[in-house]
């Protein structure tokens, strides 16, 4: 199979409670399997390729979203083409927020985001945290949410999961994160796909299928990914 390439956007910036460990699981799943893989950070100001197949992006101070939403702004055309490409996209928390179409604070300062996702984001006094865990049509998705910033579903906007026990978007309307085609927003930190493997596969199987490669990924065994989950599932918000 052909090299996989991995932008991981902000690795200093936009990674808390872990998110840059997404970028490390599907490295070694694919390692794991002989997969070629290439990680390129893109840092505030650094060129995004155009050639990449995944896009990594965590969450990050309410105090940094201002210079990061302005990148994010910089680049809105280019993420916008990329996503209508069918390039894989999974954003956590502040970039799922700053991947939508504008993140509003307590204070009232509006930050501009990149238009990705058809979502909004107003930042509230109360923060929603805790253990979650929630189904979707792609496998259990097991991690860890702790957000002020409320988003809500405009239009058509299709959530990733709907959600029982946890806060999710907001702590109202039951939803959890979005999809938009190979696009993907959610709160859950983690990181995620460390607890989440059937779902760190289907990200990789879409990149794949996008370059036209539909031979199915060799199992792996997830036994300690599954028991993971299922502990953390399992402990109290």
């Amino acid at each position: 199979m052909t090299e996989l390439r991995i932008a991981h956007m902000y690795p200093q910036e936009m990674n808390i409670y872990g998110d840059t460990g997404n970028v490390l699981v599907l490295r070694r799943r694919l390692q794991w399997r002989e997969l070629a893989v290439s990680v390129v950070p893109v840092g505030l100001g650094d060129e995004l390729p155009n050639d990449i197949d995944i896009v990594l992006g965590g969450g990050g101070q309410d105090a940094t979203q201002g210079d990061i939403g302005r990148d994010f702004v910089r680049r809105a055309p280019q993420l916008r083409s990329m996503a209508d490409d069918g390039v894989v996209m999974l954003a956590i928390c502040g970039a799922y927020q700053l991947l939508g179409r504008e993140f509003r604070t307590q204070t009232g300062r509006v930050i501009q985001g990149a238009g990705v996702l058809d979502v909004e984001t107003v930042g509230s006094s109360t923060r929603l945290i805790g253990n979650h865990s929630v189904e979707t049509k792609w496998g259990r998705l097991v991690g860890y949410e702790n957000h002020s910033g409320l988003t809500r579903l405009l239009d058509d906007a299709e959530p990733l999961a709907r959600t029982v026990s946890g806060c999710g978007n907001n702590g109202e309307d039951s939803t959890e994160g979005v999809v938009r085609d190979n696009v993907f927003g959610t709160y859950l930190h983690g990181p995620v796909l460390a607890k989440s493997p059937a779902f760190a596969d289907e990200l990789l199987r879409r990149a794949f299928e996008r370059r036209g490669i539909t031979e199915p990924l060799a199992p792996l065994g997830d036994e300690l990914e599954s028991r993971a989950a299922t502990v953390a599932a399992g402990r109290p918000r």
